[in-house]
């Protein structure tokens, strides 16, 4: 008779066990579960952001935005967005909060202080700075963003205005596997090279890879097109050969044909270029790394930019070549 009661009880105690488990489990789940129900905050809307955001509600998401100035958004607005008055209110009402501003000192702006994105996010929340910014402030924001429960992701991403448009940009994200798990759907939305590449940082260590690459890459796009002027080539039907050869990259296929056709509307600025060059040097440096090509497409981006050109696009750089 006693063994029998010990085995009932022993079957509730399992019974309760396997609940609890399945609970926690459930909870987990949950946590980390993303759906088109989720409400997702969008700050800065320049010429990248405005696209970015565009797509996630084209996609179906429920879209909160906020910027400096207004009117950068109104397209948004007017195709269904929700205007937020401030930064602080975005981050209360939003479960992921995407940032896409211009230099680090911005990026501190949104997310410290009183009013910022970390004192008034809710625990369990996502955060995703899209911004191309330092990756020691990336993995500060991590650590700060870990303390009060919200999971933060640096994104920052490459491919212009072209690539925002057409949802087909490069993320390179740093941060945990689960959340970047759990926002994988959004990502997809917004580009299709996507990559974890690691921990806190690593995604803008990443990016700060692509910028170096495209530094010294813009002065051989220049060098090239006006050695085929000078040869007495047709630069068009150069481009027709080179762009699919060993040659081949972004800058030459979809930045080369703009400079032929005087074409200077920023996809990219020439100001937030040289922000990125700075802190690619910088961290470079820091890293006992000497730089030459990155220093010099440096010093000729900041030639072109003292010359009136800061708020154009970088193929604005053949300028300094003609």
């Amino acid at each position: 008779m006693r063994n029998k009661i010990l085995l009932r009880c022993n079957c509730r105690i399992f019974a309760v066990f396997c609940r609890i488990t399945l609970y926690l489990k459930e909870k987990k789940e949950n946590r980390y579960m993303l759906s088109k129900d989720t409400t997702v905050g969008f700050i800065g809307t320049g010429v990248m952001g405005k696209s970015m955001a565009g797509n996630l509600m084209n996609a179906g998401y429920a879209v909160n935005v906020y910027t400096r100035t207004k009117d950068k958004a109104q397209d948004l607005i007017d195709n269904g967005a929700k205007w937020i008055d401030t930064v602080a209110e975005l981050a209360s009402s939003s479960e992921v909060i995407i940032t896409m501003v211009g230099y680090p000192s911005d990026v501190e702006e949104v997310y410290y202080g009183h009013a910022g994105i970390l004192n008034n996010a809710q625990a369990g929340s996502f955060t995703i700075d899209m911004t191309t910014s330092k990756p020691s402030l990336a993995k500060e924001i991590y650590e700060k963003a870990k303390e009060k429960k919200i999971s933060a992701l640096d994104a920052p991403v490459s491919g212009g205005d072209i690539g925002a448009k057409s949802g087909k940009l490069a993320i390179m994200v740093g941060g945990e596997e689960d959340a970047y798990t759990s926002l994988l759907p959004l990502f997809e939305v917004i580009g299709e090279n996507i990559i974890l590449q690691g921990d806190a940082g690593a995604g803008q260590y990443t990016k700060m890879a692509n910028q170096i690459t495209i530094a010294s890459n813009m002065i051989g796009v220049c060098e090239s097109i006006m050695y085929a002027k000078k040869a007495g080539l047709n630069p068009e039907r150069v481009l027709e050969s080179i762009t699919t050869g060993a040659a081949a990259s972004f800058s030459l296929s979809k930045l080369a044909p703009r400079m032929l056709q005087g074409d200077y509307a920023p996809g990219f600025y020439v100001k937030h270029f040289i922000k990125d060059m700075t802190i690619a040097l910088e961290s470079a440096e820091e890293l006992g790394l000497a730089t030459p090509g990155l220093s010099l497409s440096l010093k000729l981006y900041k030639e072109l930019a003292e010359s009136g050109e800061e708020d154009s696009g970088t193929q604005a750089l053949i300028k300094l070549f003609e």
